[in-house]
C-alpha cells in the first residue's frame, strides 16, 4: 500500500529546520548529525523537504495505526541525498482528521542502517 495522497504530502519548513536539522534539538539532534553526514544542511533546508516527500510517495506503507488525530502511516525505503549515498530511513506520516494530504511527523534511520 502506498501513501494516501502522497502527492499532496506536506513538509512543513520548521520540522525541518527546528527539528531534524537542528543539532541543538533534544530528540533531533542525532537526526540532524544523520542528515547532515549525507550532505543535507540547513542552508538547503527544501532539499531535504523535497526528499523526505519523494520518499513517501516512493515507498510502501510498511505499519498503519490509528491515533486520536489520525492515521499514522510508516513508510521504509532508501533517501535520495545530495553525497548520492542512500541510506535505509523510515519516514511517518499522519492523515489529521479532517484533512486530505498527509504530513510529515518525523524521519530517521530505518533499523536496517
Amino acid at each position: 500500500m502506498k501513501l494516501p495522497n502522497a502527492e499532496s504530502a506536506v513538509v512543513e519548513r520548521e520540522k525541518i529546520t527546528d527539528y531534524l536539522l537542528n543539532p541543538a534539538h533534544r530528540y533531533g539532534a542525532s537526526k540532524a548529525r544523520f542528515f547532515e553526514a549525507f550532505g543535507f544542511g540547513l542552508d538547503k533546508w527544501q532539499d531535504l523537504a523535497d526528499a523526505l516527500r519523494e520518499h513517501g510517495q516512493a515507498h510502501e506503507v510498511i505499519k498503519t495505526k490509528q491515533t486520536v488525530f489520525g492515521p499514522r502511516f510508516e513508510v521504509d525505503g532508501e533517501l535520495s541525498t545530495p553525497s548520492g549515498r542512500r541510506p535505509r530511513v523510515r519516514t511517518v506520516w499522519q492523515l489529521d482528521l479532517g484533512q486530505a494530504a498527509p504530513r510529515l511527523i518525523t524521519a530517521y534511520p530505518s533499523e536496517a542502517e
